[in-house]
C-alpha cells in the first residue's frame, strides 16, 4: 500500500507544482509519510507567501457586489489568479462570488485553490452547484482535484454525484482522495452493485493499481468484499491483475487481499496462468522477504499447482541465510509451520540442511512442545 500511496502523493505534488509526475519520480522511493509532509509544506510555501497584491485584490472585491467581483475574476484575472484570490477571502465571501461564476470557469479554478480552504468554501455552496462542479471535473478528467474535494462533500451531494460519473472516474478519484478515512463511507453510499461495477471497470480498463489503493484504504468487510469482487472476475482479467502487480511490484498491496479470500476464490487465483511463470513466482518470494507477508503468502502457496510450489520452494531455499532466518522467525512467531513444512519438504537437501541449521532453529533446539523445535521433521 505504501508504494501506491507514494505514487498518489507524487502525482498530487506534481499537480500542485504544475510539473510532469515523471520529474518527481524520485519521491516514490521515499517513506510515504515524508512525501505527504513535503506536500503539506509545499502547500504552505505556495499559498502562505502569496504576494501582497493578492490581499489587495481580495480586499477590493469586498467593496463591490459579488456579481461584479465574479465578472472581474472571469474577465480580468482568469482561473489561476481567481483561485489565488479566493484563497485570501473569507469562505462565505468566496462562496458568494463562486455562485455567480460559470461552472466551467469554477471547475478550472478548483485545481488552483489552496487545498486548506476547500472545506470552508464547499460547506457554503449550494448543493446543486457542488454537483455540477463535480460532474464537470469528472468530464474534464481532473480526478486529482476531485480527490481534494470529495472527502468534504455532504452525503446528499455524493448521492447525486455518484450516479452521474462513470466507474473509472469513481476509481481514479478514490485513488487520489485527500481524506481517506471518508472512503469507506462513500463506498457504503455507492451500494454493492455500484461497487461491483467499479471493480469490473478496474479489470476492464487496466485500473488495477487504483483498485488496490482503494482496497488498502478501507477496512474489514469492505476490503474483503473488494477482494472477492476482484477474484470473481473472468480469468483473463484476473490474470491481468497478477501481471500488473508483477510488473509494478505491488505484491504488498495484493497479498493481504488474497489472504481474505475463501478457499474456492484462492484456488481461482492459484490456477492463473501468470502464476505458472517462474519469474513471477520468484518475484513474489523476493517481495515477501522484504515485506514479511509470509502469513498472507503461504495460504496461496498451499493451493498452487505442484510445479509452481516447487519453484517457490527452490526460490525460498536459495535465499541468503539472513533472509531464511527472518523467514523462520516470522513463521515461528505466527505459528505457520503447518503451512511452511510442506514447502520445506520440496527443497533440495542442501536447502533443507541450511534451513535446519538456522539460528532460529538452534535457539529452540533445547526442546519443548510446539514452536520451531516441535516443527522439525
Amino acid at each position: 500500500m505504501d508504494k501506491l500511496r507514494g505514487r498518489a502523493e507524487t502525482r498530487k505534488i506534481a499537480h500542485l507544482l504544475d510539473v510532469e509526475p515523471d520529474t518527481l519520480a524520485f519521491l516514490q522511493g521515499l517513506p510515504v509519510e515524508d512525501v505527504r509532509r513535503f506536500r503539506t509544506q509545499s502547500v504552505a510555501a505556495l499559498f502562505d507567501r502569496a504576494p501582497d497584491m493578492l490581499d489587495r485584490i481580495a480586499a477590493a472585491t469586498k467593496l463591490v457586489p459579488a456579481g461584479v467581483a465574479a465578472a472581474i475574476s472571469q474577465k480580468a484575472l482568469g482561473p489561476r489568479l481567481a483561485a489565488a484570490v479566493a484563497g485570501r477571502l473569507e469562505p462565505a465571501r468566496a462562496a458568494d462570488i463562486i455562485e455567480k461564476l460559470p461552472v466551467s470557469f469554477t471547475a478550472e479554478s478548483c485545481g488552483h485553490l489552496d487545498p486548506r480552504r476547500i472545506e470552508g468554501i464547499v460547506d457554503r455552496l449550494d448543493e446543486d452547484l457542488v454537483v455540477r462542479i463535480a460532474v464537470t471535473l469528472a468530464e474534464r478528467g481532473d480526478h486529482l482535484t476531485m480527490g481534494r474535494f470529495v472527502g468534504h462533500l455532504s452525503d446528499a451531494a455524493l448521492r447525486r454525484i455518484l450516479p452521474s460519473v462513470d466507474d473509472a472516474a469513481v476509481l481514479k478519484t478514490g485513488f487520489a482522495i485527500d481524506v481517506p478515512e471518508r472512503l469507506g463511507h462513500i463506498i457504503d453510499l455507492m451500494g454493492p452493485d455500484r461497487l461491483a461495477a467499479v471493480i469490473g471497470s478496474a479489470a476492464a480498463d487496466g485500473l488495477w493499481p487504483e483498485a488496490l489503493a482503494v482496497a488498502g484504504m478501507v477496512t474489514g468487510e469492505q476490503r474483503g468484499r473488494i477482494a472477492s469482487l476482484a477474484a470473481g472476475q473472468p480469468q483473463h482479467r484476473l490474470d491481468s491483475l497478477v501481471a500488473t502487480v508483477a510488473e509494478q511490484d505491488l505484491w504488498e498491496s495484493l497479498l493481504p487481499l488474497v489472504a481474505l479470500l475463501d478457499d474456492e476464490e484462492r484456488r481461482a487465483v492459484a490456477e492463473l496462468p501468470s502464476l505458472r511463470d517462474a519469474d513471477v513466482l520468484a518475484g513474489i518470494v523476493r517481495a515477501v522477504v522484504v515485506t514479511g507477508l509470509w502469513a498472507q503468502f503461504l495460504p496461496l502457496v498451499e493451493v498452487l499447482p505442484p510445479q509452481a510450489r516447487t519453484v517457490v520452494a527452490g526460490t525460498a531455499g536459495a535465499l541468503p541465510e539472513a533472509d531464511l532466518d527472518a523467514l523462520a522467525r516470522e513463521v515461528d512467531k505466527q505459528d505457520l509451520w503447518e503451512l511452511v513444512m510442506p514447502l520445506v519438504e520440496l527443497m533440495d537437501d542442501d536447502a533443507k540442511t541450511r534451513i535446519f541449521a538456522l539460528p532460529a532453529f538452534q535457539e529452540q533446539g533445547g526442546g519443548g512442545e510446539g514452536g520451531v523445535s516441535g516443527a522439525r521433521p
